[in-house]
C-alpha cells in the first residue's frame, strides 16, 4: 500500500505540471522515471509513448498507465493514472468556475501568450530528445521522412501512421536478420 501511495504522489506531482500535452511531458517523465528512479529505460518510455499514441486517450495519461502497470500490475496502472489526472481535474474545475470572469483581462491574455510559447519550446525539446534516441541509422531517417511527408501532405490518422511504421520496422528488421543469418552460414 505504501508503494502505491508513493506511485500516486509521484504521478500527482508530474500531473500538476502537465502543460502542453503528452509530448511536452516527455522531459519530465524521463527525468522522474528514467533518470531519478530507474523505473524504466529511455527505450521503454519511448515505446510506451508510441503505444500511447495508438491508443484512445491522452498520451501522457496512457503512458502513466503503462508505467504504473509495469511497476505494480493492474493496481499500479490504476493508481498512476488517477495520480496523473487528479491535478488536472482539480485545476480545470477551479479554472472553469472563474474563467468566464477573467478572460478579457490583459494580464490573462498576456499570460496565455507566454504559456503558448513555453509549450512550443517544451514540445521542441521533447522532439529533439526523441530524435536522438529513435533515429539512429539510415532506415530510421527514411521512416522519419516518409512519416513526416505523409503527415504533412495528407490528413492520415496518427494511429494508421504509427501502426504502419511499426509494421515496417518489424518486417525490415526480420528480413535484415534473416539475410544476416544467411550470410553467416
Amino acid at each position: 500500500m505504501k508503494e502505491l501511495l508513493k506511485l500516486y504522489l509521484l504521478f500527482v506531482k508530474m500531473g500538476s505540471v502537465c502543460f502542453g500535452g503528452g509530448y511536452a511531458m516527455l522531459p519530465i517523465l524521463e527525468r522522474e522515471l528514467v533518470t531519478n528512479r530507474g523505473w524504466c529505460t529511455k527505450e521503454e518510455l519511448i515505446d510506451y509513448y508510441a503505444i500511447g499514441q495508438c491508443t484512445p486517450g491522452v498520451i501522457a495519461v496512457n503512458t502513466s498507465t503503462f508505467i504504473g502497470h509495469k511497476l505494480k500490475g493492474i493496481p499500479g496502472g490504476i493508481v498512476a493514472t488517477l495520480g496523473f489526472v487528479t491535478p488536472s481535474i482539480v485545476i480545470i474545475s477551479l479554472i472553469a468556475t472563474i474563467l468566464q470572469y477573467i478572460t478579457d483581462l490583459p494580464v490573462v491574455t498576456y499570460a496565455f501568450g507566454g504559456i503558448r510559447i513555453c509549450v512550443c519550446v517544451l514540445i521542441i525539446s521533447a522532439t529533439v530528445k526523441l530524435w536522438k534516441s529513435a533515429i539512429t541509422n539510415k532506415t530510421g531517417i527514411g521512416i522519419f521522412l516518409v512519416v513526416f511527408l505523409l503527415s504533412a501532405i495528407w490528413d492520415i490518422s496518427p494511429v494508421v501512421v504509427v501502426i504502419s511504421a511499426g509494421l515496417f520496422g518489424f518486417i525490415y528488421r526480420t528480413v535484415a536478420e534473416k539475410m544476416a543469418g544467411g550470410k553467416n552460414k
